[in-house]
């Protein structure tokens, strides 16, 4: 069914299966989502002129365990969630993509043109381009479509809006042209690559492969070029708890060599261990080579070191425990983790600006809040940006206002974890 007025007819007030799925089950919402659906299809018509068009969604991802570990090879344990990316597409005939994205300017990529272009860097149209190129080198049909996107997870939310919209340039260019063949996995790959050839920023593939894949899964980076990915089966909506991102601010503009030193720090460790990477070490080895690699390496590399291989390992109890339905065991896993990215990796403020600590802040009122009753970590790269809270029902009110409070409205993301990931749309 691409017919727009078939689909405006099926869209209706929002209560499909698909739309249960994508974004829960509270009326309200549903009802809000039904008409972003709609406003999105109007706009398509409108701009292009269109009849027809075929719906996609891509979620955000919410990093649950692992933080900084897949540079290194590790594991993480990561999950969609209900803020997503969402377009409106349908073949043009051309070698061109054209795409309208809400609150950019409209832009276009010509696909007879898919080489690298540092002028490029940090644009939609370099991914858009390097998707394209990577997937035409894998032997999968690409050409041109019309487009219009709208972004409802909010660039800077720690939620990987970039890695989003990477698998869901994916998702249009496998159902367009591909019959809908292109595996989620093969589409994180091709979105980790454009982003890192294209884009100009490196980054590891558990955002894409979360994003790509739905669900509550466990990523295990040894072979990164073969990443092998389990869904985890639990519902937190049955644990009476609720999953809290908080936005602290922050600027992330200054912040490329406070990244960049964390997989340095790490691989300066594993060099001096012989090999490339942490994962091919271990933590006694680690300590055992430390009072020798010290005046090589600095302390902090040491301790950034030893977050990984505990971090790494605690991967590994977090799935056992929620495989278990131990609930109580996982949020004491979380907040070990926050701990050991606090204490050991170092990634909670930058070195350069210690006047402004947003995540500090956010973590402190979460520790005095919800001690005894919830969990509380970092979420993503840190420094700045945002925060993760396991929070109970009975608290959320008082969590969200005291956040929100300190950080202004609209701060926190209210979120579950969603089944789905990049995907043809149907109703």
């Amino acid at each position: 069914m691409t017919k727009i007025s078939s689909l405006l007819s099926s869209i209706g007030t929002g209560h499909s299966k698909t739309f249960k799925e994508l974004y829960g089950n509270e009326p309200s919402v549903l009802k809000q989502q039904a008409q972003r659906y709609k406003n999105l299809l109007q706009k398509f018509s409108d701009k292009f002129n269109g009849h027809e068009a075929f719906l996609f969604s891509s979620p955000g991802r919410t990093e649950i365990g692992g933080n900084h570990t897949d540079h290194n090879f590790g594991r993480v344990l990561a999950g969609a969630v209900n803020m997503d990316n969402i377009a409106a597409a349908f073949p043009n005939d051309s070698n061109e993509v054209v795409i309208d994205s809400a609150g950019y300017p409209p832009f276009s990529v010509d696909l007879n043109d898919l080489a690298p272009n540092p002028k490029e860097f940090f644009t939609s149209s370099a991914l858009v381009r390097g998707v394209a190129s990577r997937m035409k080198e894998l032997k999968y049909r690409i050409g041109g479509f019309h487009a219009v996107i709208d972004s409802g997870v909010p660039k800077g939310s720690g939620l990987s809006s970039s890695a989003s919209f990477e698998v869901l340039l994916g998702a249009i260019f496998s159902h367009l042209f591909n019959k809908g063949k292109l595996d989620p996995v093969q589409n994180a790959i091709i979105g980790q690559y454009a982003e890192n050839n294209f884009f100009g920023k490196p980054c590891g593939l558990m955002d894409q492969t979360a994003c790509s894949t739905g669900g509550l899964v466990t990523i295990d980076f040894a072979k990164p070029d073969k990443p092998i990915v389990k869904k985890v089966p639990f519902d937190f909506a049955k644990t009476g708890y609720k999953l809290v991102i908080t936005n602290t601010g922050g600027n992330h503009a200054d912040l490329n060599d406070e990244y960049a030193s964390l997989p340095h720090d790490m691989k300066a460790v594993a060099k001096e261990l012989g090999v490339s990477v942490l994962r091919q070490t271990t933590l006694k080895k680690v300590m055992e080579a430390a009072p020798k690699i010290r005046a090589q390496v600095g302390d902090r590399a040491v301790l950034r070191a030893i977050h990984f291989e505990q971090e790494n390992e605690r991967v590994v109890h977090q799935v056992n425990a929620l495989q278990k339905k131990n609930f109580k065991q996982f949020l004491q896993l979380i907040i070990d983790s926050g701990h050991s990215s606090y204490m050991y990796n170092q990634n909670i403020f930058p070195v350069n600006n210690v006047k402004e600590q947003g995540v500090s802040l956010g973590l402190a009122y979460s520790d005095i809040i919800l001690k005894g009753a919830g969990a509380w970590r970092v979420h993503g790269g840190g420094f700045a940006g945002t925060i993760q809270a396991f929070v109970p029902k009975t608290l959320l009110k008082k969590y969200i206002a005291a956040l929100e409070g300190l950080f202004g409205k609209g701060a926190c993301y209210n979120l579950f974890i969603r089944q789905k990931g990049a995907i043809k749309a149907t109703f």
